[in-house]
């Protein structure tokens, strides 16, 4: 499996996710990929983080307390942040995927996701070095 080269000019690829074991292994994933990875325990701890340190591209738990994926994807639209967005559910739906995706995010993946849909997901999106 080829994968893609790092970035040398992002920042890194956020993963936000109230999981722990998601955060843990997305990440782990993502680092062996050779992407800096940054996690959040929750949309709001992101959005706290994000005007000091933007992500090239976010990946998202669509189901979280307090703030779910849809409403940080709302919060990022109109705050008029453009960074490619994948969201990650255990609860796939078509009506959340179809919402989600017109209102712009990139991609919607059901837990458990290959890692390998997420490296080509990553390489479509990411521009190479």
């Amino acid at each position: 499996m080829n994968h893609p080269a790092p970035l040398a000019h992002a920042s890194h690829i956020a993963v936000v996710d109230d999981d722990s074991g998601v955060r843990t292994s997305l990440s782990s994933l993502l680092r062996s990929l050779g992407y800096p990875t940054r996690t959040y325990a929750s949309a709001l701890e992101f959005l706290e983080a994000l005007p000091q340190q933007a992500p090239s591209c976010l990946i998202s738990d669509m189901r979280m307390p307090g703030m779910d994926g849809e409403q940080l994807q709302a919060a990022l639209k109109s705050g008029g942040h453009h960074f490619p967005v994948i969201f990650l559910t255990a609860f796939p739906t078509e009506a959340v995927r179809t919402r989600v995706l017109a209102a712009g995010a990139h991609a919607f993946f059901g837990k458990p996701v290959e890692a390998d849909a997420i490296t080509r997901c990553l390489a479509d999106v990411l521009p190479p070095q």
